[in-house]
């Protein structure tokens, strides 16, 4: 085993009154393949910082071979005093830059989409990405310490830099939340739990079973300890009292004992989320028929067909600029197409979650967030819940409660957003890169409420894993504005597809007279003639239903008035009863119209 090129030792850093690090260790040599997880705010980052030697720690030793080249990639590069991208690359060589040198930086900053002429001051937060992991990897060096390298990263950006890390020699130490990444590269985890590191000499694919014994083992232990001060207890108050210095020694010890079972620090808890849900929408949520649009010459979105039911799961990929956030605004009704229809479904109660969380005042408080300023408590799907106590299900400090939102880590402000959306009710839910700045297990824990969630899900994410864990389909770039709907997660995309989302518009041949649409693989209906009575329904379905959706809010208009059963009870039971009537009628004419619309695909198609 070759020697460690960097080691630390007994690291220990202390921020006001709680320590950060209280013995951390790290070893790291040629060729190592290491992922350092932990929770958000258990000091990852700064573990990293003083492994770069960036940072000085409290105590503890750090050390690195002579001549030893280590590389740091920051969540936030500084680019200042650099005019160009290419000179900010070539920067990281250390000296003047060889000829050799010069053609790695720019072959680097190809392959990741850029020329090296940018300016730095004005990169985009995925230019500035790729931008700054140029920089790292271009010297090729002996040690390479990434935090959270695949941020703002597209697809074809994460799979490329997957590729380039598994051919480097450098060895790796990886901090990420994209937890394919980890799973594909890393042969060692690197625990960071309250202060101190536990290593298991495995890959990420290993960590959570392994995790999940240690904390089983120290919470049988702290019960140990618990049932032996009982036991101490007892036997101080009804013991032989003439055994005065054996009593004094059982007392000292037992003292003792308090002392470390208070100082244990306990594993933190997992994030609580559960869904507040509203009523449930119409069976039908969202048709897209023929929608197309463009910006000025360029079509982002071209002849675009779909159908979302009650229940779908549905993601959206794409390179960077491919247009994803545009056909999420289509589909949801918040951008009106050039051409096409988009037609909503009944009683949707949506709620979404955009990636830069510019819902958040940075000057307001964390409870005053929650609260919408109103009292001490939070209106969690119609019940009440008191501040605090919500604040501790997403893993906030009750001291944290007049916190301005503007001083929260990104993990953080990631927790908040979440706790804000599962607070109200809904059966929409609109998710722009949900996974930005989330720790493991709270990643892990969104996944599950997502698959147990009964409403629609529209999903925009960079994140494989978590696409694979929670969506039913994937609707897919081809470039030119065409996108492909895959059953499936995006595993089950590239088995069909037979290739991952490209870094470039693909162009697929294309037969003279068709249009591109996207293919939803209903089940096939037996082949049969559309009558002149389908016909006339098919024409006339669309305009049926929407009488019965203005019936229905005209009626949840009357019943939503709280004094009205008190003041007209006969009233109430008629516009119940109608209510009812006009939810079955449109149930029935939205199964109506998608029998014969499959029926009439089905037709056209063969």
């Amino acid at each position: 085993m070759p020697p460690p090129l960097l080691t630390l030792q007994d690291i220990a850093l202390t921020f006001g009154t709680t320590p950060l690090l209280a013995g951390a260790d790290l070893s790291v040599s040629a060729g190592d393949r290491m992922c350092l997880v932990g929770r958000n705010g258990s000091g990852k980052s700064t573990l990293l910082k003083i492994a770069a030697g960036l940072m000085q720690s409290d105590a503890g030793r750090r050390f690195a071979q002579p001549g030893a080249t280590i590389q740091y990639l920051p969540q936030e590069p500084d680019f200042g005093g650099y005019s160009t991208t290419l000179a900010y690359v070539e920067a990281g060589f250390g000296h003047a830059a060889a000829a050799a040198d010069h053609y790695r930086a720019v072959y680097l900053l190809e392959q990741l989409g850029l020329t090296g002429a940018e300016d730095p001051q004005r990169l985009s937060g995925g230019e500035a990405r790729r931008t700054a992991l140029a920089r790292v990897l271009a010297p090729e060096p002996d040690i390479l310490l990434l935090d959270e390298p695949t941020n703002h990263l597209d697809l074809p950006g994460i799979e490329w830099l997957e590729s380039e890390l598994a051919r480097l020699k450098s060895g790796l130490v990886l901090i990420s939340h994209d937890r394919r990444l980890l799973e594909r590269l890393s042969r060692t985890t690197v625990w960071l739990d309250r202060g101190i590191t536990r290593v298991l000499d495995q890959g990420f694919a290993h960590f959570e079973p392994w995790r999940d014994q240690v904390l089983e083992q120290e919470e049988l232990e702290r019960h140990k300890l618990g049932r032996k001060i009982v036991m101490e207890e007892d036997w101080l108050r009804y013991g032989v009292t003439a055994r005065r210095k054996r009593n004094q020694k059982r007392l000292a010890d037992l003292h003792a004992l308090r002392k470390k079972h208070k100082e244990q620090r306990g594993a933190l808890g997992r994030v609580k989320l559960e869904a507040a849900e509203a009523d449930l929408s119409g069976r039908l949520v969202i048709v897209a028929d023929h929608v197309s649009k463009s910006f000025g010459d360029r079509a982002v979105v071209r002849d675009v067909s779909t159908r979302i039911m009650r229940g779908d799961r549905v993601g959206i990929v794409g390179r960077n600029g491919a247009g994803k956030t545009t056909l999420l605004n289509l589909l949801t009704g918040d951008l009106m197409p050039d051409s096409g229809e988009i037609r909503l479904g009944t009683n949707l109660a949506r709620i979404t979650l955009d990636q830069r969380r510019e819902t958040l005042d940075p000057a307001e408080t964390l409870s005053r967030t929650l609260t919408g300023g109103k009292g001490d408590t939070v209106d969690v799907g119609g019940r009440k819940q008191h501040v605090i106590g919500y604040m501790k299900e997403f893993l906030f400090a009750p001291e944290q409660a007049n916190t301005p939102v503007g001083v929260l880590s990104g993990g953080e402000r990631g927790r908040l957003t979440l706790a804000l959306a599962f607070a109200t009710p809904s059966n929409l839910l609109i998710l722009d890169e949900p996974t930005n700045d989330l720790d493991l297990e709270t990643l892990e824990l969104l996944q599950e409420r997502l698959a147990d969630y009964a409403g629609t899900v529209l999903l925009v994410s960079h994140d494989r894993d978590f696409l694979d864990r929670v969506v039913t389909s994937v609707m897919a770039t081809e470039g030119d504005g065409r996108w492909t709907e895959y059953a499936g997660g995006y595993s089950d995309m590239l088995a069909q597809r037979g290739a991952a989302v490209a870094a470039a518009p693909v162009e697929r041949p294309k037969t003279p007279g068709t249009t591109s649409t996207v293919a939803t693989s209903p089940p096939r209906t037996a082949a049969r003639k559309l009558s002149f009575k389908d016909k006339h329904a098919l024409e006339t379905l669309p305009a049926r239903m929407e009488a019965l959706e203005k019936d229905i809010g005209r009626l949840n208009t009357v019943l939503a008035d709280p004094d009205l059963y008190a003041r007209q009870p006969s009233r109430f039971t008629e516009a119940t009863k109608a209510l009812e009537a006009a939810q079955a009628a449109l149930a029935a004419a939205e199964e109506q119209w998608l029998e014969l619309e499959m029926l009439r695909e089905s037709l056209e198609g063969a």
